[in-house]
């Protein structure tokens, strides 16, 4: 058995693939590599096929990164799964350097993240904690508020059978779907390492700048984050988990959910807000600081006056 499948959906990507996929076949654990072609219209099966004797090659119709993604999961016969978007790459060795974590059969591997130019230059760093192997409860607490990337899911290892048993899948059709999904994978895991490892670079294209530049699809955003935050609420009643843990992670998806009405314009931000308010999201923001008790009293008064005054900073 295979120690590692990386699974990389590809679609469109014919000027980045060949670094994708050499950074993968470069490290020295033993890996297999899963590269599933989601419908590619410009030269990346071509691109792709120089590889085929060292790689799994699945073609599919177009269904999307989550669809992709999944597809993928089905053909992985390795010990741990990680997911490698096709523009991005790895660091040389990174998984040799996770190996004895692998083989402890910890269920959650995490390593950082960095953000590079088209040149590969790096931009900045992403911070993350460090901790020792704790349950997901713990790790959640570790990286909430402190770790903007934590629910990227290409910034972790995954045990696979710890995945596959919990019926883990990424949401056909949606954006944001590791939002989505990593965060409830987080609580449900026993166990979870957070390294001092920057093994994956996270490419920032002219594309990426400008990817919400179509407002119709800035308005599914904010609506599909709305739908994840349902489908926590309903995930999270089946979990063993502390009352603690579940009004962080209520938290963490209604940060993200003002986030996302801010990006709104005027009208479908009131529609947005009334939805808002029949949830009674508000109550999930905790009152740590005197800075978290003004933004409380804020959002009980007006959650419109709230984002008018981050929208003026």
């Amino acid at each position: 058995m295979k120690k590692i499948s990386v699974i990389i959906p590809v679609y469109n990507t014919e000027k980045y693939i060949d670094k994708c996929i050499n950074s993968v076949l470069q490290q020295d654990l033993e890996t297999e590599i899963i590269v599933v072609n989601d419908g590619s219209t410009d030269n990346s099966k071509k691109i792709i096929e120089k590889y085929k004797d060292k790689i799994i090659y699945l073609e599919k119709e177009n269904g999307g990164l989550s669809d992709a993604r999944n597809y993928g999961l089905k053909y992985a016969t390795g010990e741990y799964v990680a997911f490698l978007d096709s523009d991005d790459f790895i660091e040389k060795n990174l998984f040799l350097r996770l190996e004895k974590y692998i083989d402890k059969k910890i269920d959650i591997i995490k390593f950082k993240i960095k953000l590079v130019d088209e040149n590969y230059k790096e931009i900045r760093k992403i911070p993350s904690p460090s901790f020792e192997c704790v349950n997901g409860e713990k790790a959640f607490e570790n990286l909430f508020g402190l770790d903007e990337f934590l629910e990227v899911s290409c910034g972790y290892l995954y045990r696979k059978e710890f995945f596959k048993e919990n019926n883990f899948h990424f949401e056909k059709g949606m954006y944001h779907e590791d939002f989505g999904l990593i965060p409830l994978v987080i609580l449900k895991a026993k166990t979870v390492i957070s390294l001092n490892i920057y093994g994956y670079n996270y490419l920032q294209t002219q594309n990426s700048i400008t990817r919400n530049l179509d407002y119709s699809k800035t308005l599914k955003r904010a609506n599909d984050v709305l739908a994840f935050y349902d489908n926590m609420i309903k995930k999270i009643e089946s979990y063993e988990i502390s009352q603690t843990s579940k009004k962080l992670i209520k938290e963490f998806y209604t940060n993200a959910i003002l986030n996302k009405a801010k990006t709104l314009n005027k009208k479908d931000r009131k529609i947005y807000i009334s939805k808002l308010k029949n949830r009674k999201i508000v109550d999930n923001i905790q009152i740590r600081n005197v800075k978290q008790l003004i933004k409380k009293i804020i959002l009980k008064m007006s959650i419109n006056l709230y984002l008018h005054l981050i929208d003026c900073k």
